[in-house]
């Protein structure tokens, strides 16, 4: 195992973020996760990093400050917080993200908080956002367990065995075997997206129609210069990474006016510390006009009105129902691992990268093109077995897009 622990801390630093010599490196990291940090800032040194510098967080400390701490803390950003990550993203470096934690650690927290605090960061950290969501430092999220998320994946097992379960099937998920070759591995599967990216960006489809047996009939307009990605991304100074790993998605952004139908959910969706379940919206024009959920509706409809856009989308992902994740047959509820089981869609911020020539364009541009535009992006699953997306082109084509859950192209 102890390899393994190496071999994917490598795999994030030189594939995920894809650390060059001389380059700064931020890693955030939950405390209990200290030692795995350890390992990707040793493989970073040993690629030629500049300086690591690390930023830890607590699940229990967040929780006890959103339950006990003065009232005005939530309405603003700390000055040295925006500083360290404006900053470093203003000189390129790059940001590592390790994920681990509780599902429901929020649960029962102050709403209002939470959503007071939710404007603040978009507000305060508005440029960081901004340079994130249009690549202009490369960046990646990847996680590792710790007990009470695995507890949670697996219930009816020991902490013990849940760790090691949890372990196997995160390990599984980024292909990782302690062979050695993850590096081949992820390159052989960002040539097979590269493929399936390059005949949806051909078709330059007009519009896409889901339907499936849980009741979703939606149709999606895309924007005319729209363009499909995946895999690695390319940051401004021509630096390829992954900014999800595990990654198995082709996605693209719809036009902010063009959404109209219903959508259920297909899996249950961690957001802001609490599981929502068993939810569907109603979109007209593009927004969101009906919530419904029969767990955490509450928390659902509070982060669809965070500001304008969040009840608009941003994203619309593609991922084949028959993928190395999805048939691990396990909920993860962790949206970095689920979100990569099924298609899903965004409400909220949109990819630069979405458009021809995005990344170089202004907020207002972006807009002009169709784009919508948040200080959330919320990933919620709507793929199944019975999945069947047609797409249309703009002389009328229909093509089959997905059948069954999975890519027909």
């Amino acid at each position: 195992m102890q390899k393994k622990f190496e071999e994917y801390a490598k795999l994030l630093v030189e594939v995920g973020v894809n650390i060059q010599k001389g380059q700064n490196l931020v890693i955030s990291c939950p405390v209990d996760c200290a030692w795995f940090a350890r390992l990707c800032a040793k493989a970073a040194y040993e690629a030629g990093c500049r300086e690591v510098i690390m930023g830890w967080g607590d699940d229990q400390l967040n929780r006890e400050k959103y339950l006990h701490a003065a009232d005005d803390v939530f309405d603003f950003v700390p000055e040295w917080r925006i500083r360290l990550l404006t900053d470093y993203a203003k000189e390129g470096a790059a940001f590592l993200h390790i994920g681990g934690s509780d599902p429901e650690i929020l649960k029962g927290v102050d709403q209002d908080r939470l959503v007071r605090s939710s404007r603040s960061s978009g507000r305060d950290l508005k440029d960081y956002r901004q340079m994130q969501m249009s690549n202009a430092f490369p960046w990646a999220i990847g996680a590792i367990p710790v007990p009470s998320w695995a507890k949670k994946v697996f219930p009816d097992c020991s902490e013990e065995e849940a760790m090691e379960k949890l372990w196997d099937a995160i390990l599984t998920s980024v292909r990782v075997t302690g062979d050695g070759k993850a590096v081949q591995r992820w390159q052989e599967h960002l040539d097979t997206l590269q493929i399936r990216i390059d005949k949806l960006n051909a078709l330059r489809l007009e519009s896409l129609h889901y339907t499936n047996s849980l009741g979703t009939d939606l149709t999606i307009r895309l924007p005319e210069d729209h363009l499909w990605g995946g895999g690695d991304g390319v940051s401004k100074a021509g630096v390829h990474f992954i900014a999800n790993m595990p990654t198995e998605e082709i996605f693209t952004a719809p036009l902010k006016n063009g959404i109209d139908g219903v959508v259920y959910a297909s899996m249950p969706l961690v957001l802001k510390g609490e599981v929502v379940d068993k939810f569907h919206f109603v979109i007209k024009e593009g927004k969101i006009v009906e919530v419904h959920a029969q767990v955490g509706e509450e928390k659902l409809k509070a982060e669809t009105t965070l500001d304008e856009g969040a009840s608009y989308f941003g994203e619309v992902a593609l991922v084949p129902y028959d993928s190395p994740i999805r048939n691990q047959n396990l909920l993860f509820y962790e949206t970095l691992f689920d979100e990569n089981a099924a298609c899903h869609l965004a409400f909220g911020e949109a990819y630069a990268e979405c458009i021809k020539g995005g990344e170089e364009m202004s907020k207002e541009e972006l807009k002009a093109h169709g784009l919508n535009d948040s200080i959330t992006h919320v990933d919620f699953m709507v793929g199944t077995a019975d999945l069947s997306i047609t797409g249309r082109t703009h002389d009328g084509k229909e093509v089959p897009i997905f059948v069954n859950g999975n890519f027909a192209l």
